[in-house]
């Protein structure tokens, strides 16, 4: 097993870098998506609070998800199979 070069140290920190700021990014997206509407318009305290959890859950999963597929992809580049 060869050592990693100071390039692919410096490409994978920027990869997890992109795919923390874009999971963060997509999340609060899903987040405002869902639960805008109880702030936009007068719902009922259980509505909104509703909303939040289903906000909240939805936005956990879109960033797992974005993490997992830009990380994903970035390991299954040809330059990236370590020789």
């Amino acid at each position: 097993m060869e050592q990693r070069t100071q390039a692919d140290r410096d490409a994978i920190t920027i990869e997890i870098g992109y795919a923390l700021v874009s999971a963060c990014f997509a999340a609060a997206l899903t987040f405002g998506a869902v639960y805008g509407p109880a702030l936009a318009f007068s719902l009922s305290p259980e509505a909104g609070h509703a909303l939040k959890v289903a906000g909240g859950i939805a936005a956990v999963t879109v960033f797992l998800l974005r993490i997992s597929h830009v990380l994903w992809r970035f390991a299954r580049r040809p330059e990236n199979d370590g020789r």
